[in-house]
């Protein structure tokens, strides 16, 4: 019962982000507050131009990850290997949606491992929330989902405030950090923790990196509210409506975060509300290594098919090179060292 049940919640996950307008009400991810300072005498040839960057050693098409969004259903096979494809095809990593559903029902293990049949040279990210985390004995629970796709790293996704909204939800994080660090320690591949949309602050990233974690995936405010989500789905809407737009945007949260490589080596992801190549941009100015973007592309796959995915895609590509020329950086990861202008408002 409980694995049917959470195989329906994930298919109304993806319907609704789909279907619905689940974006925040009044809440933006923030980069409207920052603009790149024009260089007149960028010194080089728009040709030589090259978003290729290298990602948990692999070299990438661009710094712009498809992130984690759905597994552990029937439709969610042909989904997973549709956006593999293309990934594959473009040299961009990609996440899989939580792998819980693979822990309960093995019939399941097809729409994750498809993934990986579909993307063999690509970083692939194993995906698993922080309660399930907490309540697991040893990581040889994690170990087998990290194996049915291979994955290059695992992502700890954090979602106190979707577990509280969720009708059926687990608002139980007692105990997370230990068992972080706890993987951290087994594990042979690297730990990212990400949010899903209310964002890390710089504490918390602090206490996550203290304990050994190699990436933050900031996963900021502005894009996709998955209280928003919940809230359509739960039959008390009016009580916890005024949760729909909590969460710190995503610039805010690179702005908290960036400072601690001071003291920490570790790989930030900027996600939350990255849907064009000026909010990519503006996060690597912005500190970030590494970008990524889930329903917008969820969404291109839905309603236009592989065609159009591709099309979003390469006109991502396309509009980054141009905002790499027109601020003199060759390669993106220059982006990191070009001068923005916060404006004040």
């Amino acid at each position: 019962m409980e694995e049917k049940a959470t195989q329906s919640r994930k298919q109304q996950h993806v319907e609704l982000c789909v279907n619905e307008n689940v974006t925040f009400h009044k809440k933006t991810n923030g980069f409207e507050n920052y603009e790149f300072i024009h260089n007149a005498l960028p010194e080089c040839n728009f040709s030589e131009i090259s978003t290729e960057t290298n990602f948990l050693g692999i070299q990438c098409g661009m710094p712009l990850l498809i992130s984690c969004m759905t597994g552990g259903y029937p439709d969610a096979e042909r989904i997973n290997r549709e956006l593999a494809e293309v990934c594959e095809n473009l040299k961009l990593p990609m996440g899989v949606g939580s792998q819980r559903q693979a822990l309960e029902n093995s019939s399941l293990h097809r729409s994750f491992q498809i993934v990986r049949e579909s993307a063999p040279s690509i970083p692939i990210l194993s995906n698993i929330g922080a309660p399930e985390v907490a309540m697991m004995q040893s990581s040889a629970s994690v170990q087998r989902i990290i194996d049915l796709i291979s994955a290059d790293a695992l992502v700890i996704h954090l979602n106190p405030l979707q577990e509280l909204l969720q009708p059926e939800g687990s608002p139980n994080f007692r105990g997370v950090l230990n068992s972080i660090e706890r993987l951290v320690k087994e594990l042979e591949i690297p730990v990212i923790v990400k949010e899903v949309g209310a964002g890390i602050s710089g504490d918390v990233a602090k206490r996550l990196l203290s304990v050994g974690v190699s990436g933050i995936d900031v996963a900021g405010a502005g894009g996709t509210s998955w209280a928003g989500v919940e809230i359509l789905r739960n039959e008390e809407k009016e009580s916890i409506s005024q949760f729909w737009d909590w969460g710190i945007p995503t610039a805010e949260c690179l702005e908290q975060v960036t400072p601690l490589k001071s003291d920490y080596r570790f790989t930030i992801i900027s996600s939350g509300g990255i849907s064009s190549a000026m909010e990519i941009a503006l996060s690597l100015a912005l500190g970030a290594d590494f970008c990524a973007s889930a329903r917008p592309m969820l969404t291109a796959l839905m309603t236009g098919g592989q065609r159009l995915l591709y099309d979003v895609l390469d006109g991502l590509k396309l509009d980054l090179r141009r905002i790499q020329f027109l601020v003199g950086a060759v390669h993106s990861s220059e982006l990191r060292n070009i001068g923005i202008r916060k404006n004040i408002k």
